[in-house]
């Protein structure tokens, strides 16, 4: 998943709402909150910038009910008159202040590519899909995000070019193998993401607010790094609720839930080139490309490279 600008950029989510619910201990789906409601979602095997995309963040919800509070059992006895009557001020101190809920976790489809609230126009977002984790904190169209707005972005995985170190397509520049980068283990995964909004000036009402998440990036991990030297910050499921937690601000805090985690946790396939149109989408995307069809690709677990003949990759 490169840095916008590259021809990369894509991911799959075939998981339903309701899976996630499960899955990511959602509280919320229906109702208010930022970008839209999930429910008419659909597994999406092609996940491109621009598309809306189903996304998980925490955020308070304007109009909730204060959390109740437990009866007081009565003021002090310091606090009372000579009648043994509580003073006004002792009563109206043992009266607890209401407690904001805390802020509920959600489940909500937003705009992929970030489309900061200071932009002239949303077409910035296209331009805007990633974040690199070891700069998104000095950048002033991140950082506020990464302070207060931070969410995570469900996947089955992502996909990657590799440009061929010996092979060439008609125009004369290296041919791309695409691969599909999955864990190992079938369970949903977690890319770290921000979430921005943004206001539509030639727009009133509700239709004027336009929600957008970006995905943080970071070094490949060895092996990956020989098909692309990016890959999405895929947040270990211990880190979850910090990276999601508003109430964690601190710029220090934030760069410590971005230490690489262990490497060795995916594997990747080279499959057929059908994903490098956006209108394709399904399972047989993943699907692994047949050995006679790969020409000059650098296997990423061997190193070895892997057809070198004069065939057309595209």
């Amino acid at each position: 998943m490169c840095e916008a600008g590259g021809v990369c950029g894509r991911y799959a989510n075939s998981r339903r709402p309701e899976d996630l619910v499960e899955e990511f201990e959602i509280e919320r789906t229906a109702g208010p909150g930022p970008g839209a409601d999930p429910a008419a979602a659909s597994p999406d095997f092609n996940v491109a910038p621009t598309k809306p995309a189903l996304v998980v963040l925490r955020r308070q919800v304007k109009g909730a009910e204060p959390e109740a509070q437990p009866e007081p059992a009565g003021p002090p006895a310091a606090a009372v008159d000579d009648d043994g009557e509580p003073t006004v001020d002792a009563a109206l101190a043992a009266v607890p202040e209401p407690k904001e809920p805390p802020a509920p976790r959600m489940l909500r489809l937003l705009t992929w590519g970030l489309v900061p609230s200071w932009a002239k126009d949303r077409s910035v977002g296209s331009r805007m899909i990633n974040a690199r984790a070891d700069s998104l904190l000095d950048k002033p169209a991140f950082r506020r995000a990464a302070l207060a707005r931070r969410c995570l972005v469900p996947a089955d995985g992502w996909y990657e070019w590799q440009k061929s170190p010996t092979e060439k397509d008609a125009k004369g520049k290296p041919r791309k193998q695409p691969f599909w980068i999955h864990p190992a283990v079938d369970r949903p995964i977690a890319f770290a993401g921000l979430y921005e909004f943004w206001r539509d000036p030639s727009k009133d009402g509700d239709d004027a607010w336009l929600t957008t998440f970006t995905i943080v990036t970071t070094d490949a991990e060895p092996g990956l790094d020989v098909i692309h030297d990016r890959m999405p910050f895929v947040v270990p499921e211990d880190r979850w609720p910090e990276w999601l937690d508003p109430q964690v601000t601190d710029a220090d805090a934030v760069r410590a839930l971005l230490q690489p985690p262990v490497p060795g946790r995916f594997v990747a396939t080279a499959i057929t080139t059908r994903v490098n149109a956006v209108s394709n989408n399904g399972p047989e995307l993943l699907e692994p490309a047949p050995l006679d069809q790969l020409r000059g690709v650098v296997d990423p677990s061997t190193g070895e490279l892997i057809g070198a003949g004069e065939a057309p990759l595209f």
